[in-house]
């Protein structure tokens, strides 16, 4: 392990981030919001999840600086009297494991139909560009909303599980167009290389070109376009929890969050919405600075 992470920090991608200040600073903020998600049982003050010690009487304290500190919240509480600290670190959990999940999903659906349109030609590329060009006329929180409302109207009474299925499944069905396109794209030029055609003259199967010889070249876009994507997965969650079709209203989501703190944002109690407005921006704006200089750090022009 250590001399994977030496070799890696000697490469040229390795310099591209010890030279860039915006790239570690980005990777600290991410790493810190993925910590504090992965381990929020031991990190966070308080569970918001338990119900039996939420105390309506704690509901919407301000800040401990803002009230001389004599409150006991850092950050304050929500209307149902919820640490916002313990929330966000919660919260950003779930925006986290909903934006990587559904993010999964689409690079493989995408990937894979990239693939067999790039590498086959014919009516099957017609089709699934065609089908691309579809998704692509529709807005994707639109497509979101739909398929999550629809589901919330099949399963009113659905167990929580089921409703984080659905949110999961709407983001990921309008994510992998684009990586379909891309993959399609390299997918072409690869397979009218030397090496692609050395292998079908060899009788080598088709199947395991495409896996073996041209996948590996395909998934330097691939990984830029995910990390990119993570940022807007956790958007579109947040979205449609602010909207009321997400995750659950009694799970702690930056979007629920918001949604619930624009409610009493003109009553005074401002810290329930910008809190988890400024937790979502940091979020987003790691991961797509990270998308950035991951973008540059492959960019051979740019070397």
């Amino acid at each position: 392990m250590t001399k994977t992470l030496a070799r890696w920090f000697d490469s040229d991608v390795g310099h591209s981030f010890r030279t860039s200040p915006m790239a570690i600073v980005a990777a600290v903020i991410a790493f810190v919001c993925i910590f504090c998600s992965v381990f929020a049982g031991w990190v966070a003050p308080h569970d918001p999840f338990n119900l039996a010690l939420l105390e309506l009487g704690d509901a919407r304290l301000p800040p401990a600086w803002s009230d001389g500190g004599s409150s006991k919240y850092l950050l304050g509480t929500d209307d149902q009297g919820r640490d916002i600290l313990s929330a966000l670190i919660y919260g950003a959990r779930i925006s986290l494991i909903v934006g990587v999940v559904s993010v999964l999903l689409s690079v493989f659906i995408g990937v894979l139909l990239g693939l067999l349109a790039g590498f086959w030609g014919g009516w099957l590329d017609s089709f699934l560009m065609r089908l691309c060009d579809v998704m692509l006329s529709f807005p994707p929180i639109l497509v979101a909303l739909l398929i999550a409302g629809v589901g919330r109207a099949l399963f009113p009474n659905a167990h929580e599980s089921l409703a984080f299925g659905v949110l999961i499944i709407s983001i990921t069905l309008t994510g992998w167009v684009q990586y379909a396109r891309t993959v399609r794209g390299s997918t072409m030029v690869e397979r009218s290389k030397e090496y692609v055609q050395a292998a079908r003259v060899t009788g080598v199967a088709p199947l395991r070109i495409m896996l073996r010889h041209v996948l590996p070249n395909v998934t330097g876009p691939v990984l830029v376009l995910a990390t990119i994507q993570v940022a807007t997965a956790i958007i579109t969650e947040a979205t449609l929890s602010f909207l009321g079709v997400g995750v659950p209203p009694t799970s702690p989501s930056l979007g629920t969050l918001i949604r619930v703190g624009n409610d009493y944002l003109f009553s005074g109690e401002w810290w329930i919405t910008v809190f988890p407005g400024l937790m979502l921006v940091l979020i987003a704006l790691s991961v797509n600075l990270l998308g950035d200089w991951l973008r540059d750090a492959l960019n051979p022009r740019l070397r």
